[in-house]
């Protein structure tokens, strides 16, 4: 057994290829706002590191596993060569490169989102039309789910209904041809109700099992989400936050409960000059907390924070270098680094950076800890 688990993480470890596969988002074409021209009041945060960049990964979205030894295991997903970064989560350091470009098992075209979830790497797949899964920490594959169904998928969340169940929220940003400039058409509103897939998905004897349990996207001009990706869920106040990326309509936040019903709350659609994208959580047992939220500007981008509950408006930051971020994650455990937890979030299409969530906390006066 030793002997196997050995093989496919080396084989796993190979650095990809080229994916020959288009590798444009709908979002792409747009112009490119700068923070310096924004005159949004807000605080600047140091990040304690920037991993090296690989201008050629285009780098999309991060998530960090803490390991039984305590260690934290950063990955990133590598949009343009088929395959998930690896670094320590401390440091930085690269650790190495999981995957190749292909169609099987242990292969990526276009990984966009990525979870982990206890011992579970979850990854999307774009190109080809799944999500993935690895297990942790040996990285070998377990299976996809999805191919039947998603047509351009890029963003998840994954949670746990009630003890020992799973399910998977995957975006799908299916699209309905380009305009003159290039950028991709949305659907019409009556098209927009499989926005989101939902399944559910167990681990038995080290095989996955997956099934569709139904999809959902509000059809209204208040409610739709026209360009999805990043969502994330809040299962104590029964909410999902979605980014509603298309600024021809408006970018900004959408509040869903988590069977995928508008709630009538669009937030940030006065704050978001850029575009909204990476959305974490810090969540606190006994309700509390604070949304965090990404606008895209080009040069550093901007974080808004907002109350758990009743998601006001509460502080706004930015790194001194991190611009132009897709994917974020929060990691509010404590490790060795990082007593009070970390933040995580993708430069440039080229590399991941980390925070220090005390600096974040004392910058924006936050709390640093539940326990504050």
């Amino acid at each position: 057994m030793r002997l196997i688990v050995s093989v496919a993480l080396s084989s796993l470890l190979l650095a990809g290829c080229a994916s020959t596969q288009p590798d444009r988002e709908p979002d792409e074409h747009r112009p490119d706002p700068l923070l310096a021209d924004s005159a949004v009041a807000h605080a600047v945060v140091r990040e304690v590191f920037v991993t090296a960049r690989t201008p050629d990964d285009n780098i999309d979205s991060p998530a960090v596993w803490a390991a039984p030894d305590g260690k934290l295991w950063l990955f990133a997903t590598s949009k343009a060569n088929g395959r998930v970064m690896m670094y320590d989560g401390e440091t930085g350091t690269e650790l190495g490169r999981i995957g190749t470009a292909g169609e099987g098992p242990g292969q990526f075209l276009r990984p966009n989102g990525i979870s982990v979830f206890k011992d579970l790497l979850f990854v999307v797949e774009r190109d080809n039309h799944r999500v993935q899964l690895l297990s942790l920490p040996a990285l070998g594959p377990l299976g996809s789910f999805g191919q039947d169904e998603l047509l351009q998928p890029y963003g998840l969340w994954v949670y746990e209904p009630a003890p020992g169940q799973i399910e998977v929220l995957v975006s799908d940003a299916y699209m309905a041809g380009e305009y003159p400039n290039g950028d991709d058409i949305a659907p019409p509103l009556a098209e927009l109700g499989n926005r989101f897939k939902r399944y559910s998905v167990a681990i038995q004897d080290g095989k996955l099992s997956a099934a569709l349990l139904g999809t959902f996207g509000d059809t209204s001009p208040a409610g739709a989400i026209r360009i999805p990706e990043s969502l994330w869920g809040d299962p104590a106040h029964d909410r999902l936050l979605i980014s509603e990326e298309d600024t021809r309509s408006g970018t900004a936040v959408r509040e869903y409960d988590l069977a995928g019903k508008f709630r009538g709350r669009t937030i940030g659609s006065d704050r978001f000059k850029a575009q909204a994208e990476g959305i974490s959580l810090w969540a606190c047992p006994d309700g509390s907390g604070y949304w965090i939220t990404t606008d895209q500007f080009k040069d550093r981008s901007l974080f808004h924070v907002f109350d758990r509950q009743s998601l006001e408006h509460l502080a706004a930051f930015s790194g001194e270098v991190v611009g132009n971020t897709d994917g974020v994650w929060l990691h509010a455990t404590p490790s060795a680094r990082f007593s009070n937890g970390a933040f995580y979030a993708v430069h440039d299409d080229m590399a991941v950076a980390a925070f220090d969530w005390n600096d974040i906390a004392r910058a924006t006066s936050l709390r640093a800890s539940c326990t504050q």
